[in-house]
Parts: structure tokens; sequence; C-alpha cells
């Protein structure tokens, strides 16, 4: 069995950390998405006849859950995409340097 070494060990903990900002970037997004999303709902069907008879609590909550996962995709994606192009750069200066 291969023996784990410190340095090993922290170089795994570092690329977990920059592989995981598009997540938590996107989670904080949905947690957003969902706030912003659930006043106006919560709001317009207390308010609104038609909402009121129409937007039955699975409706709200989809309505919820749908901005919020719309968010996270959005943000996690842009998040990722960005790491991909820097890392992209990264990589083709290292190329001409070693040309």
């Amino acid at each position: 069995m291969a023996s784990v070494t410190r340095a090993s060990m922290d170089q795994k903990l570092a690329m977990a950390k920059r592989c995981s900002q598009g997540v938590i970037a996107g989670a904080k997004a949905a947690v957003v998405a969902s706030v912003a999303a659930a006043v106006p709902t919560l709001a317009s069907v207390r308010m609104l006849p038609w909402a009121k008879r129409n937007l039955n609590p699975t409706a709200q909550a989809l309505i919820v859950s749908t901005a919020a996962g719309f968010a996270y995709f959005v943000v996690a994606d842009k998040t990722v995409l960005a790491q991909a192009r820097k890392n992209s750069f990264k990589h083709a200066e290292m190329s001409k340097q070693l040309r």
C-alpha cells in the first residue's frame, strides 16, 4: 500500500478548493434567487385573488425551486468556464515559455 505524504494531501486539498469554486458560487446564487423568487410569489398569493385561487403550495414551491435551480446552473457554468479559460491561458503562456 502506498504511503500518503503531507505534501500530496495538501496538493489534493488545494485542487479540491479550486475545483469547488463553481459549486460554491452556484449555491450562493441559488440562495439569493430563492429569496428573490419567494418574496414576490408569497406576496402575490396573499394579495392577488387570481394567485390565491390558482397557485397552490406545490406551484409556489415549483416557482421558487425553478428560479433557484436556474440561477445555480447559470452561475456554476459561468464560473467553471471562466476557470477553464484562465487555465487555458496559463497553459498557452507556459507552452510559449518552453519554446
